[in-house]
C-alpha cells in the first residue's frame, strides 16, 4: 500500500493493524454462517464467540455484554433509540452538545418524530461537560429522564470527559448512561465495568480494525428495544447475520490496541506536543482548541484566523498532507463545526478549523511534511478569503 506523504486523519480511520488483517483474511478463506448448525456454521460461531471473549477481556466486560454491530453509528443508534423506547413513557433525553452526529442525530430524530424531549447539555470553552451541569439537568425532573449519553472523548477537539463521575451521577437517580468511546479505545484506558456506564460504543476502524465492524458493550439487565428486527442473533437486541471475518479482525485490533495503549499514548503525546509547538511557530496566530492538558494523545485541533477550513484542507491535500475539518458539508456549503459553536466560538472561527490526528503509523516525518507546506497554504487560503 502506498501511503500519502503525511496521513494526519487517524481519528477518521486508521490503517488496519497487521494482526487484524491476518485474522480477517484467515476467516475470509472459510465459509459458514454463525447461526448454522453444521460444521462450517459451528466453526464460524466459534470465531465469533472467541472474538467476543477477546474484546470483553480487553475492555473489562463480560462476554455476554458484547453486542456486535456494523460499527459505531449503529451502536449509538441502538443505545440512544433503544433505551429511550425501553423506558417510555419517560420522555427526557440528555445528551451533550458536543457529541458526534452518530449520537446527536438519533437524539434529534427521537425529538422530531417520537415525542422525546431532547436537552443538550452545555459544554465549557474546552469542550467539557461538567458534572454540575448534568446533575442540575437531572434534578429538574429525574423521574422523566429516559437516558443520558455523553461521549468518552471528543472526536473533533480531543477533550476527555469525566465519564466515571458523570455515569455515577446518572446512577444516583437510576438513569441508564451511555458513552460513545469510539475515539477513546486504544488511546485511553477504557474499562466498561470500571466506568459505571450501562452502554459503551466502540468501532473497529478507529483502532486498526476493519470498517463495518463495531460493538455496543451492554450491561446485564439493560435491554434496549431493537433497532433492527430479524433473527435476534445478538441478545435479541440486534439482528443480522454475523460477519465472522470482520468480527475476527475487530477482536484482533482491539486486543492489540489495548495491549499497546500505554506505549502508543506516550509516543503520540510527545509527537502531538511537537506538532502543536511547530504549528504555533509556523502560524503564530493559530488557536489550539480543546483542553490543552487533558486531551486524546493523538489529537491536535486548530482554528486558523482568516481561513476557510475546507479551502485550507484542499490546499494541504494538494501537497500530500491529509487531515480533516471539524465541519460538515451540505449541498456543497461548508457549515461551521457544531462542536466549536457549542464551545462558544463564533461562526468564522468554527469554519476555519482543522483537525490533525495521529495514530500507530504516525512518524515525525509526517509532522515535518505538515510544517513544510503549512505556512504557504495558510497564506494562500487567507488571500482567497479576502478575494
Amino acid at each position: 500500500m502506498t501511503r500519502p506523504s503525511a496521513y494526519l486523519d487517524h481519528a477518521a480511520t486508521t490503517p488496519m493493524l497487521p494482526e487484524a488483517i491476518e485474522a480477517m483474511t484467515d476467516q475470509l478463506k472459510r465459509v459458514g454462517n454463525a447461526s448454522s448448525l453444521h460444521a462450517a456454521g459451528r466453526q464460524a460461531r466459534r470465531v465469533v464467540e472467541e472474538a467476543r471473549e477477546t474484546i470483553a477481556d480487553a475492555l473489562g466486560a463480560r462476554p455476554s455484554e458484547v453486542v456486535f454491530t456494523s460499527g459505531g453509528t449503529e451502536a449509538d443508534n441502538l443505545a440512544i433509540k433503544g433505551l429511550y423506547w425501553a423506558r417510555r413513557p419517560r420522555r427526557r433525553v440528555l445528551i451533550s452538545s458536543v457529541e458526534h452526529h452518530a449520537a446527536l442525530d438519533p437524539a434529534h430524530w427521537l425529538a422530531d418524530s417520537q415525542g422525546a424531549e431532547l436537552e443538550l447539555l452545555e459544554a465549557d470553552e474546552l469542550g467539557r461537560v461538567h458534572p454540575e451541569t448534568l446533575r442540575a439537568a437531572i434534578e429538574r425532573d429525574p423521574d422523566d429522564i429516559a437516558m443520558v449519553s455523553i461521549m468518552w472523548a471528543n472526536n473533533e477537539v480531543g477533550t476527555v470527559q469525566p465519564v466515571h463521575v458523570l455515569a455515577a451521577i446518572a446512577h444516583d437517580h437510576g438513569i441508564p448512561f451511555h458513552s460513545d468511546a469510539v475515539q477513546a479505545v486504544g488511546q485511553l484506558p477504557v474499562s466498561f465495568s470500571g466506568s459505571g456506564a450501562d452502554a459503551v460504543t466502540i468501532s473497529g476502524h478507529k483502532v486498526g480494525g476493519p470498517i463495518g465492524a463495531g460493538a455496543l458493550l451492554l450491561a446485564r439487565g439493560v435491554t434496549p428495544v431493537s433497532v433492527l428486527h430479524g433473527g435476534g442473533q445478538e441478545r435479541d437486541v440486534r439482528s443480522g447475520t454475523l460477519d465472522a471475518p470482520a468480527i475476527a479482525g475487530l477482536a484482533a485490533a482491539v486486543s492489540v490496541a489495548v495491549r499497546e495503549q500505554e506505549t502508543l499514548a506516550r509516543r503520540l503525546s510527545a509527537l502531538r506536543d511537537e506538532l502543536i509547538l511547530r504549528v504555533r511557530d509556523a502560524v503564530p496566530d493559530v488557536v489550539l482548541n480543546g483542553d490543552p492538558d487533558d486531551r486524546l494523545p493523538g489529537n491536535a485541533h486548530f482554528s486558523f484566523p482568516g481561513c476557510e477550513g475546507d479551502a485550507l484542507l484542499m490546499l494541504l491535500d494538494a501537497k500530500g498532507v491529509e487531515c480533516s475539518t471539524g465541519s460538515a458539508c451540505s449541498a456543497g456549503v461548508a457549515q461551521p463545526s457544531h462542536v466549536l459553536l457549542a464551545m462558544g466560538a463564533d461562526a468564522a472561527t468554527a469554519r476555519g478549523s482543522l483537525r490533525f490526528t495521529l495514530g500507530h503509523t504516525s512518524t515525525r516525518e509526517d509532522v515535518d511534511r505538515l510544517i513544510e507546506v503549512l505556512p504557504a497554504a495558510v497564506e494562500r487560503a487567507r488571500r482567497a478569503g479576502l478575494s
